[in-house]
């Protein structure tokens, strides 16, 4: 009897510990107990590689030690001043990298500040202009994430410079050109004043006609040549009613000695004058020598205005009648007439054209010292 009272009392303790109030507390425990290897040992294979191998120790650690950190843009700043320290404002700055594509443009305040922001890290070169000054340039290195305040930056005055080209007036270069041509003298000592070899020479003014005329009227060659002719006249017995002798020598000297002066000042100065033509030849040298010939002979009776333009050459021609009519007054009395003052400008027509084939074919290679104006030669 007691042993069944016994084993009835431990199984009613029993049951009613399990099924009483701390039957929870119980429970709670065991599933913790049981629970923890488990999730230990989903955790351990949730971090592994997902293909099931098992992770090597510090992998993840590495990974994060080998990626490099991240580059942040940055910023750039900075002032700019004219020499006397007032802010230059409205000044034109540009940051220009190695990437082009970068570039950025800017303009200072009215304090004289920029900036830009959103720069990339690395080298950049700025480039600052403005009106009066000279352009400024500075470099530097910009650094992931910096704030980078540029030194103040003083523009300096731009320097003027003037380029002054000095052309010579028309007038002085024929004057140069003149003297060229008063040294033209063939075998050393024949004036050959009315002789051009630049084609385009500058035109003369009726000044330098004028003072041209009178050097060749008292240069001492022309005083030597009429001499030669008074004396192969008088051995021709031209000009028989001068006589012979001194006296008719003499007379014959003054009459070709103002054959002379009446031609030239006529036909070489005042009717180029009044005429606005050019009493000069003017050389050519280039061509064959059938052309040159036929440009020599018709600048017998043409010949280049001061305009350039090739016209009839009434000078000469007018001037070769005027000079005859006036040879007229001091002529012997035989020796006069409109007749023969006609037939004397034709002749004299001849002896240009033939005078200026001379020029073209003899006369220079004669010329000492002749500048080379073109790059034909005879």
């Amino acid at each position: 009897m007691k042993k069944k009272s016994y084993k009835k009392s431990w199984s009613g303790s029993v049951q009613s510990s399990v099924l009483g109030p701390g039957w929870l507390v119980w429970l709670g425990l065991s599933l913790l107990i049981c629970g923890s290897p488990t999730r230990a040992q989903q955790s351990s294979t949730a971090a592994g590689p997902q293909n099931g191998l098992p992770s090597a120790p510090g992998t993840a650690a590495s990974l994060d030690e080998q990626l490099p950190d991240p580059q942040l843009s940055g910023r750039i700043s900075g002032s700019l001043a004219d020499p006397t320290g007032v802010a230059a404002a409205g000044a034109t700055v540009r940051l220009t990298h190695a990437d082009q594509s970068l570039d950025q443009e800017t303009r200072s305040g009215d304090d004289g500040q920029f900036s830009f922001a959103n720069v990339a890290a690395g080298a950049f070169h700025l480039t600052i202009t403005l009106a009066g000054f000279a352009t400024q340039t500075f470099t530097g290195d910009l650094r992931s994430g910096e704030d980078h305040i540029v030194p103040q930056i003083v523009l300096t005055i731009a320097t003027a410079v003037t380029e002054i080209r000095v052309v010579p007036s028309q007038l002085e270069v024929a004057e140069e050109q003149i003297k060229e041509q008063e040294k033209q003298r063939p075998l050393g000592f024949i004036p050959n004043f009315y002789v051009s070899y630049i084609t385009n020479a500058a035109p003369l003014t009726s000044k330098q006609k004028f003072e041209l005329a009178g050097k060749t009227i008292v240069d001492p060659v022309t005083f030597g040549l009429t001499a030669a002719v008074a004396g192969l006249q008088q051995a021709d017995n031209e000009l028989g009613g001068y006589g012979q002798g001194a006296q008719g020598y003499a007379k014959r000297y003054g009459a070709a000695y103002a054959d002379t002066v009446t031609g030239t000042l006529i036909g070489s100065a005042i009717l180029p004058s009044l005429l606005k033509q050019d009493p000069r030849y003017f050389y050519k040298g280039s061509g064959t020598k059938r052309s040159r010939v036929l440009y020599a002979m018709a600048n017998s009776v043409i010949c280049k205005g001061d305009n350039g333009h090739w016209q009839a050459n009434y000078s000469g021609i007018l001037g070769s009648l005027a000079a005859g009519g006036i040879s007229n007054l001091y002529y012997p009395a035989h020796d006069r007439g409109a007749g023969l003052t006609f037939e004397n400008t034709l002749i004299g027509i001849g002896a240009t054209a033939t005078a200026n084939v001379l020029q073209e074919f003899v006369v220079r290679k004669l010329t000492p010292h002749v500048h080379d104006h073109d790059p034909a030669k005879p």
